[in-house]
């Protein structure tokens, strides 16, 4: 350890999490669970170990009988084909061909075993993947531009960068162990698709003329993330040249290493920390550490398409496309990899990309081949052209797994999308998010319609129900949804939503989208709305 744990100088009033990772640290873990809990089995595992399985990116999944999560790190979302053959294979093997695609671009099995892990870790690490630290209180997977070096809409090429990076914080103990998760997002996209507001740290895309020159860097976004008490992140008033990008975020996340609180874990995130100190007072700090900065430069974000591409699109390379497939609720299997793998290949330029979408996308496809590639069977449910509802709807894990959630969410999301499909027609693609606790991590704040679980108590017993939110954006204007008054019962949602819907339909302004829509007739409107469905 590099540093001094200066918050162990009062541990009086730490959280007891606190301790245990100061007694081992979490990246521990994974010897341990090699050279011991492999050989020994699930019973031998201790409560304290069982937490910084986390490290190792493995959460043990409900019931808790034996099975375990876990996340495979993709950085800004892009493997090879070699990489998906193998991700497919272990899911075959061990995972019970599951493969989902999450929120944050990685990839996540279901239904493993402690005895499985080692292989698990050798085979991916042979293919360059790894699970480590895709969990845990430390620096997680970074996010990115999915297109990153093909993008007509990128400043620059960060996959680099965003390697660079990754490969500083992976298995560093010198920020292993920070009060809680700390996500980071890189993009140069200029309609920021890798979600910077909701990110601890954010670089996006910007310019600055110094030295009468025009120079390509991003600026730097804060504090930002969701659960059940959402802050969006706040910008710092900073132009950071690309061979920077390092040096800003050490000193971010050394603020929070040694600053963040570690009293409370539900208040331990870096966002709580802006919250009380503000941009300027985290400024002075950071500028502490790294030195002087240039001030902000010119924002080049535009606009927010929250990483949806349907279809195929021309690529900056002339002559080459990518082409956008949606994953019905971001869930996938071994045999679909395998398949998408093939097409990357016999079609493509051998990668393919997920997105925080919970999509995915080929690329590097000729012009004389797209239509080839896309009358491949895979492509039929993996579509290029979902219908409206199910291409924009997300969904977390849910209670199927998770050991959080209190309400199924991936079926019912499914269900509820072919039930709006069948029956809603809009020239407006809605984006529907579900979550099954207030963690979020199908990011229900951002959506035009968010979606959280809950139950209800009714004659029959207590069953699945949903609270509604409406609203939400990222991008200039950057805005959570608002919650609605009115638990819906998940066997009545696809159908209060449908009529919720038909109000928009019915008095939208001409090319009105569906947040401006609530922005202009305001939340109240929907709030009559809810409640006159729910009482008819």
């Amino acid at each position: 350890m590099a540093y001094e744990a200066v918050w162990m100088n009062d541990p009086s009033k730490l959280n007891k999490f606190e301790f245990i990772k100061m007694e081992k640290d979490g990246l521990d873990v994974i010897r341990t669970i090699i050279d011991k809990y492999s050989k020994e089995g699930y019973a031998s595992i201790p409560e304290d170990d069982m937490n910084r399985f986390k490290w190792a990116g493995v959460y043990e999944q409900k019931p808790r009988e034996g099975y375990f999560m876990m996340r495979i790190r993709i950085n800004t979302g892009i493997i090879t084909s070699a990489q998906a053959r193998a991700i497919a294979s272990i899911g075959r093997d061990y995972g019970r061909d599951l493969i989902d695609v999450t929120t944050r671009q990685a990839i996540q099995y279901h239904w493993l075993k402690v005895e499985d892990l080692p292989d698990i870790f050798n085979r991916l690490e042979a293919v360059g993947l790894y699970s480590y630290e895709a969990c845990g209180d430390c620096p997680r997977t970074i996010v990115g531009n999915p297109l990153a070096g093909i993008d007509p809409d990128e400043l620059m090429d960060t996959r680099e960068l965003v390697e660079q990076v990754n490969d500083f914080y992976l298995m560093n103990r010198d920020f292993s162990n920070l009060p809680r998760k700390y996500k980071m997002s890189i993009s140069s996209n200029i309609y920021n698709n890798a979600h910077a507001e909701i990110n601890d740290i954010a670089f996006t895309p910007a310019t600055k003329v110094i030295d009468g020159e025009e120079v390509i860097g991003f600026h730097v976004y804060v504090g930002g993330g969701l659960s059940a008490k959402p802050h969006l992140a706040k910008e710092l008033d900073m132009f950071v040249r690309p061979e920077e990008v390092l040096k800003v975020s050490i000193g971010v996340t050394t603020i929070f290493r040694d600053f963040g609180y570690r009293e409370k874990r539900h208040q331990a995130r870096l966002k709580f920390l802006m919250a009380d100190w503000g941009p300027e007072k985290f400024q002075e700090k950071l500028i502490e550490i790294i030195g002087e900065m240039p001030t902000a430069g010119e924002s080049k974000i535009v606009g927010w398409n929250a990483v949806y591409y349907d279809g195929v699109f021309p690529q900056k390379q002339q002559g080459l496309n990518f082409i956008g497939l949606n994953v019905p609720v971001g869930r996938t299997n071994s045999d679909e990899l395998e398949q998408l793998a093939d097409a990357a290949d016999e079609f493509g330029d051998g990668t393919i990309r997920t997105t925080m979408s919970q999509n995915i996308m080929l690329a590097g496809v000729p012009d004389d081949k797209v239509e080839a590639a896309l009358q491949l069977p895979v492509l039929k449910r993996l579509s290029p052209s979902a219908k409206p509802f199910m291409s924009r709807t997300v969904s977390c894990t849910g209670n199927e797994f998770c050991n959080l959630a209190v309400v199924e969410t991936k079926e019912r999301a499914r269900r509820v999308a072919e039930y709006l499909d069948e029956r809603v027609e809009l020239d407006e693609k809605i984006r529907i998010h579900f979550i099954g606790c207030p963690n979020a991590c199908g990011q229900k704040h951002i959506a035009d319609i968010g979606l959280q679980g809950a139950l209800v108590k009714t004659p029959e017993g207590m069953v699945d129900a949903f609270d509604i939110a409406v609203g939400g954006i990222l991008g200039p204007g950057a805005k959570f949804n608002e919650s609605l008054k009115g638990r819906v019962k998940g066997d009545d949602l696809g159908g209060v939503l449908a009529q919720l819907l038909l109000f928009y339909k019915e008095d939208r302004e001409s090319g009105e989208s569906f947040h401006n829509f609530v922005k202009r007739v305001g939340v109240p409107a929907f709030q009559e709305k809810l409640t006159a469905i729910l009482a008819s």
